[in-house]
């Protein structure tokens, strides 16, 4: 108990919220890591995700008691002191000849989940609007699968329910100062790509541009939180997500507030320390901040040989994450600008502008033609080329020339019978080849329509629908990711099994369905 109420403190001293509302590996010290390194469930995510039956303090006395008894069963104590979550939510069978598009109307009731449903003592972090969830082992709301979730609802004319999805990221960036990667306890360290400038955008569309200004406050307190300690920082230093360069500048990194195992995945990062010649707490950092990227995980965040235990994360500014807050501060200066605040209007432009000039200084790599990462403790650009080096299109960062470059390397290197690869890398990470995602595809085609490259977006747009019709066609399902290079084979590799569902893909597959006005190719 003196080892959690330490970590309660320090926790509290570094102004994190989070510390009142305790993780499941703070109400069970002792059984939680009985449990999770057993191996008595081949997920480390159910343990984390069941409701205790009773009072935190009575199972923890029964344990105490019994766990030293002969023929203590731990898997039956679990069971009887705690409600398993289900795998994949209630039972639901596809309809394959009712057509892709009834099947994902029918999701969004299928992944729809009431704000009421935690109980007192799960790890499920309350909400007070309803939300959508990802699908299969992801019971509850993700951020940045949210703003692709949302592409899908604007097309199903679900307003009201992009409204309330909103509204609970406001109220988390309200209550915790950020939005959490997840809204589980045990994701209160982190957070995912800043999305949520995004979605506002989606919500302009249908209500107009007074949605900026709504939402001012919470934007800037989200700026606020990937800024943390970026004013006093001295050239070549990092503080939390910032990092201030060479000649003054100050780019963005992923970060996590804990540097202990992930929770959810508990076994595997105690098994994965083993390997790396890190310090533990800098290793599990580097994991954790790569689980805030969304990219867990990728050999981007490794070095040249790909191997996990080189994972870097910490040390790498990552272009995709400093497009978003480029475009976050451009959202928050046409907010002033709405508002006829012209001091704030130019203070927030500048610092847009500013991030433009850094973005293109330290991520474009003109030899390759393309946009990479950037080691700021090595000073380098790093070596895997990966589909982030997309998102200058998307955010009009890049020149015309640079894109022209991009989708030349796109089309030459990138693009795979099924759609786009993530990287060359065939690593076994679910973040590598041959694996593809839909958010990519999706800021990969929109990037390139803002630069007139549309004949490109619209054949991968092509391949990425067939990839997704023929899956659906053959198993009834839409998967959280694709094999673009084998297409008779399923996507591998990662920490889980692969999911169905699935919230991005719904939304990103509708989008390009009614962009392209198809069903099928």
């Amino acid at each position: 108990m003196r080892r959690l109420f330490l970590t309660l403190c320090v926790a509290l001293a570094m102004g994190f919220v989070y510390a009142q509302i305790p993780t499941p590996r703070q109400l069970f010290p002792g059984l939680f890591e009985a449990v999770q390194l057993s191996d008595i469930f081949p997920d480390n995510k159910t343990f984390v995700d069941a409701d205790p039956r009773r009072d935190p303090e009575l199972i923890m006395k029964d344990y105490n008691e019994q766990k030293k008894t002969p023929g203590f069963d731990l898997k039956h104590f679990v069971l009887q002191n705690f409600i398993m979550p289900e795998a994949n939510g209630p039972v639901f069978k596809s309809d394959i000849s009712a057509g892709i598009r009834k099947h994902i109307d029918t999701l969004w009731e299928v992944l729809y989940r009431k704000h009421t449903s935690a109980s007192k003592y799960s790890s499920l972090i309350p909400l007070p609007n309803d939300f959508i969830i990802p699908g299969g082992r992801f019971r509850e709301t993700y951020y940045w699968d949210s703003y692709f979730t949302m592409l899908g609802l604007q097309e199903s004319h679900k307003t009201k329910i992009i409204e309330n999805m909103i509204g609970n990221f406001a109220y988390l960036i309200n209550k915790y100062g950020f939005i959490p990667n997840g809204t589980r306890t045990y994701y209160l360290t982190r957070s995912q790509p800043p999305f949520f400038a995004m979605m506002i955008d989606l919500l302009v569309k249908d209500e107009g541009e007074t949605v900026l200004t709504k939402y001012q406050k919470e934007l800037l307190k989200e700026y606020a939180f990937w800024m943390s300690g970026a004013d006093t920082l001295a050239v070549g230093h990092a503080y939390r997500n910032a990092v201030r360069l060479p000649d003054g500048e100050i780019l963005n990194r992923y970060w996590d507030a804990s540097d202990q195992p992930r929770e959810e995945s508990y076994k595997k990062d105690i098994d994965a320390e083993k390997l790396t010649k890190q310090q533990p707490g800098d290793f599990y950092r580097n994991i954790r901040a790569a689980a805030e990227s969304g990219w867990d995980f990728s050999t981007r965040w490794m070095d040249t040989t790909g191997q996990l235990s080189t994972i870097q994360t910490t040390a790498i500014i990552p272009v995709d994450l400093n497009c978003l807050l480029y475009h976050l501060e451009q959202d928050i200066a046409k907010s002033y600008q709405l508002q006829g605040n012209d001091a704030q209007y130019k203070l927030y432009s500048d610092k847009a502008t500013q991030r433009r000039k850094a973005i293109l200084k330290y991520s474009w790599d003109k030899n390759r033609g393309w946009f990479m990462d950037y080691n700021w403790q090595q000073k380098q650009t790093t070596p895997v080329e990966t589909l982030a080096g997309v998102y200058p299109l998307e955010f009009k960062i890049a020149d015309t020339l640079q894109a022209i470059k991009v989708a030349s390397l796109l089309k030459t290197k990138f693009l795979q019978p099924g759609g786009l690869v993530t990287t060359f890398q065939r690593s076994g990470q679910q973040w590598d080849s041959p694996n593809a995602w839909a958010p990519l595809q999706y800021m990969a085609i929109d990037g390139l329509n803002k630069y007139q490259q549309n004949s490109l977006a619209r054949t991968i747009a092509e391949s990425w629908i067939g990839t997704n019709t023929r899956v659906f066609d053959s198993t009834g399902k839409l998967m959280e990711k694709y094999n673009v290079i084998d297409t008779d084979a399923k996507a591998g590799g990662g920490e889980y099994p692969l999911q169905d569902g699935f919230g991005w893909t719904n939304g990103v597959l509708l989008n390009l369905l009614n962009k392209y006005h198809t069903d099928s190719l």
